[in-house]
């Protein structure tokens, strides 16, 4: 063979095999491995009693005995127990008048503590971060949150970071396919630091609007600091493997759109109002999340059984059995995850998926012990199902979140490697499931059904 064909031919083997080589790392880096994961637990003087609630509550002059009888209903019927937190300045009593500072020594509490408490279980230093990424929905000052937490942890001056704002409580896996997403766009393997909280200090409504009363009954203090990676050499130790992820979001629609907002009362008081078409825009963005999610976890043999039975349903409509086919998920899915929104959120869910009481008690015993953290619930979740002892390799654990805008976003992990660590339930996590969800507030305050006429009254 002449010289020139033989070194073409030559040439175009070694780029086929530095091309194969190259596709095959860039399919080993596309990997989106959990190296761990710390839910914040702030101190016990922070604790949300009764006692403390119905001072809370008897500070605001506003209320009457209508309003008293309200939130005692949507209270006891929160799911939400004697150990949540708040921000020291809803204790101290200052909800109506927040400062700044009151926010970010907020912010600074959880950074503190979880941040730091990853780095230190991981042995990952601040400056092997490569992309961080922030949500807080309710708190945007300037320097951003991200920002702070670059500086606070000194952070390298190149990092990409990313502070993402009113994507509520569903914002946390909306930061995690971004940090996905910059791990597959990478071709070096590199350390994704995302971190989720909430912002209650400044958001505290002490008004009389009954849709912007609800969010004070179940929004509490919390956050989750979460260290990915996409280096094929962390598989080993990593927690868990993110297989897919699918986010629907409907707020093309007005209902959707506006069901879950920040506004002004009449008043002039801002706070979360919580519409009475929020349970009908969670079913549209859950029903438009789940077909796209259902082919990639689901064995063909359910998706297979699911049209089979479906189409006998269209064929003989008139049949004995009126209740629609629905999709099997724990054909495909050990665990589930789900956001603790609320006891009607669960419910709603698990009656959706057709999941049994044992399958829902996680996200049930997080919003009893926690409340709803926001956009940090679903670690809190998981961490319940790792303190328990239940996840082992192979399994497969399915999140689910809602949010506002409307969205409900979902994604898929595979355990790969031990998880046995208590984490923040390390106090607690032999306490539950307790013998009962009740709380204290109807022994206490039930006297309050009984009072005639709509006069204000004390609650001491």
């Amino acid at each position: 063979m002449e010289l020139l064909p033989l070194l073409t031919v030559l040439l175009l083997a070694h780029a086929l095999v530095y091309l194969g080589w190259t596709a095959a790392a860039r399919r080993r880096q596309s990997r989106c491995y959990l190296l761990d994961y710390v839910c914040h637990k702030p101190g016990d003087g922070r604790k949300m009693s009764t006692e403390t609630s119905g001072a809370m509550i008897q500070r605001n002059k506003r209320l009457g005995l209508p309003d008293y009888r309200f939130l005692l209903r949507v209270i006891v019927g929160s799911g939400i127990g004697e150990h949540t937190y708040c921000p020291r300045s809803i204790l101290e009593g200052r909800e109506e008048s927040p400062a700044l500072r009151d926010a970010l020594d907020e912010m600074d509490a959880f950074l503190d503590d979880a941040v730091a408490a990853l780095f230190a279980r991981t042995g990952v230093a601040p400056r092997d971060v490569g992309v961080h990424v922030l949500n807080v929905s309710m708190l945007s000052p300037a320097p951003s949150l991200a920002s702070r937490a670059v500086r606070r942890y000194g952070l390298l001056d190149d990092v990409p970071a990313y502070n993402l704002t009113g994507m509520g409580c569903s914002a946390g896996l909306v930061a995690l396919d971004l940090a996905r997403n910059k791990l597959r766009a990478s071709a070096r393997p590199l350390v994704a630091l995302v971190v989720s909280s909430e912002s209650i200090a400044p958001n505290w409504y002490s008004g009389t609007d009954k849709s912007m009363m609800l969010a004070n009954c179940l929004f509490r203090s919390g956050g989750a600091a979460v260290l990915l990676s996409n280096d094929p050499a962390h598989r080993r130790r990593a927690k868990m493997e993110l297989g897919c992820l699918v986010r629907a979001h409907t707020g093309a629609s007005d209902d959707a759109h506006g069901c879950a907002t920040q506004r002004e009362d009449a008043e002039g008081r801002v706070g979360i109002s919580l519409s009475k078409a929020l349970p009908k825009a969670a079913v549209r963005a859950f029903t438009d999340n789940l077909p796209r999610l259902a082919p990639r976890v689901l064995p063909v043999s359910e998706l297979a059984r699911f049209l089979y039975r479906r189409l006998l349903a269209h064929l003989h409509p008139a049949g004995g059995n009126k209740q629609a086919p629905r999709v099997n998920f724990k054909a495909g899915v050990e665990h589930f995850c789900l956001h603790p929104g609320g006891t009607a959120v669960i419910e709603a869910v698990k009656q959706s998926l057709g999941l049994d009481d044992g399958d829902v008690e996680p996200a049930r015993m997080t919003l009893h012990r926690w409340g709803n953290t926001s956009a940090s619930s679903l670690w809190y979740v998981l961490s319940y199902m790792e303190a328990k002892g239940r996840l082992k390799k192979g399994d497969r654990v399915l999140m689910l979140t809602f949010g506002s805008g409307f969205k409900c976003n979902s994604c898929v992990w595979e355990v790969t490697g031990d998880m046995a660590d208590k984490g923040a339930w390390a106090d607690c996590i032999d306490t539950y499931p307790p013998e009962s969800l009740a709380n204290p507030y109807m022994d206490k305050f039930g006297w309050i059904n009984d009072v005639e006429g709509d006069s204000l009254i004390s609650l001491g």
